[in-house]
């Protein structure tokens, strides 16, 4: 029964799936690294401000996502539920993206804050539409437990590749220029064809399963919005999800202040953030090999303890220490980021499958909508909570200076109390939330042995004659729904 259940997929189908996270990954390193910092020293917006603009795109989120997930479900083409979506995205997120970097110059500041808060309610509003059916795919196009996390290996290769070239070569573009704003504009416009493109791959190079497309979900709203919060696994797995990103978030968004005003090094800021994603990237196969030794659950588990001593190692690293420890530091980093976004993303495709014992519906849109605005609030809460931290702390912005028409910005010294909030945010607020990840992990119970039990279960289900096996069956998911989720 078991060998009859495992699937394998083709190697251009993985292909075709994973450069789909170029996007994902990419598009939210740029943000996680760049945007604040292009908010209060390019465009001259305070930070509580700038942090505003980040929580009242996430109020817009918290419809669109999950109703995205519902749109997504219900969608029936000639190209299935989720691919239609691939080839409208890519001119949006060309578009999109060019938008929210644009320099403008407005005199005022709350009219530049407007344009802000509108440039990244469309990000968010074309992000959702794409990668609201993007992550439902994963669930869809195998159901083997190992075959998942070698999808996703896939997948995280592509979105740490985009990472890091997200997180060098940005800035190395925009100082190609002699006017800072013709940089940004250059850059936007780069990486908005490197966005949009893949989706065409993504398209034409992965098929849905036809026996999930003509199933169709209910519109009870109790069912689409309370009820997967009754189920215990989902909720660990939430947190997990959110807690490892936030984490991360916070550290993005916090990085470049940390390596510019504490550390003396903003110029070595993008070489930092190189060695930490090429460690990323050769976490992956480690921890996938781990994964297929053990499960999901302890790979992820070493992986945010390892993450989470190497945090704490970071309150000793100050500006008279060699460059060199620097580098080991962020390449710790990356081996532990690494093992968490890989671990978590492959335990995520598992969700729909214990939805659908519970309401005999395939789903993967509305919990794709769930995590995905989970994955924008944890951004968010980094971004804003960061740009509260430093503005309280006296954080002084740069003074703009333009000469013979060319912009540039002329850095401030920063205060002992600002340097200190630096040093405390990099190490305790991620230490904090790595501890959060811990706690739920340890509560997980969906192992590779209960999945294969959660399958069998799921054929019967799915079987044209379930009354075959009646007490067997209704006895069988009760003793699952029981001790497993």
């Amino acid at each position: 029964m078991e060998t009859s259940l495992k699937e394998k997929l083709s190697l251009k189908t993985k292909l075709g799936f994973g450069i789909g996270d170029i996007y994902g990954g990419g598009s939210l390193v740029i943000i996680g690294f760049y945007y604040l910092h292009f908010l209060t020293d390019v465009l001259l917006i305070t930070p509580i401000l700038a942090g505003v603009a980040f929580l009242v795109s996430k109020m817009w989120d918290a419809i669109s996502d999950p109703l995205m997930g519902i749109i997504s479900d219900r969608t029936k083409s000639r190209f299935g539920r989720r691919r239609p979506y691939f080839l409208a995205g890519v001119l949006l997120i060309f578009f999109s993206f060019f938008l929210l970097w644009y320099p403008v110059d407005f005199q005022q500041e709350m009219h530049r804050f407007i344009y802000v808060i509108a440039a990244y309610l469309i990000f968010s509003t074309v992000i959702t539409l794409v990668m609201v059916p993007y992550n439902a795919l994963s669930s869809e196009l195998t159901l083997d437990y190992d075959e998942r996390t070698s999808l996703t290996s896939f997948r995280i290769f592509f979105s740490s590749v985009s990472s890091l070239v997200c997180a060098v070569a940005p800035l190395k573009l925009v100082r190609m220029f002699p006017d800072i704003r013709i940089g940004y504009m250059v850059m936007a416009l780069s990486f908005g064809l490197f966005f949009a493109l893949p989706f065409l791959a993504v398209f034409f190079y992965t098929k849905e399963r036809k026996e999930f497309q003509q199933k169709t979900t209910s519109l009870n709203l109790y069912s689409l919005f309370i009820k997967p919060f009754k189920t215990p696994t989902f909720v660990n797995v939430l947190c997990m999800y959110l807690f490892a990103f936030v984490a991360m978030d916070v550290v993005m968004a916090i990085v470049i202040y940390f390596m510019t005003y504490y550390l003396g090094r903003g110029t070595e800021t993008e070489n930092v953030l190189g060695v930490l994603l090429v460690f990323q990237i050769i976490a992956l196969p480690i921890f996938v090999k781990i994964s297929q030794k053990t499960d999901k659950r302890s790979s992820y588990l070493l992986a945010t303890v390892f993450l989470l001593a190497v945090m704490m190692f970071s309150y000793f690293i100050t500006p008279n220490q060699p460059a060199a420890l620097i580098y080991i530091f962020a390449a710790l980093v990356g081996m532990g980021t690494g093992g968490l976004i890989i671990m978590i993303y492959s335990i995520f495709p598992d969700m729909p499958d214990i939805d659908e014992l519970y309401t005999g519906e395939r789903r993967e849109g509305l919990y794709s909508g769930i995590i995905t605005f989970s994955r924008k609030v944890s951004s968010a809460m980094a971004i804003a909570g960061i740009s509260t931290a430093i503005s309280l702390a006296g954080y002084q912005a740069p003074i703009k200076k333009t000469v013979a028409g060319l912009t540039t910005m002329i850095e401030q010294p920063q205060s002992a109390d600002f340097m200190l909030t630096l040093r405390l945010v990099f190490v305790c607020v991620p230490s904090l939330f790595l501890v959060l990840c811990l706690l739920n992990a340890l509560r997980y119970r969906l192992t590779k042995s209960s999945h294969g039990e959660l399958k069998w279960l799921l054929e019967q289900k799915r079987s044209e004659i379930p009354e075959a096996v009646p007490e067997i069956q209704e006895q069988s998911l009760k003793d699952f729904l029981e001790r497993r989720t």
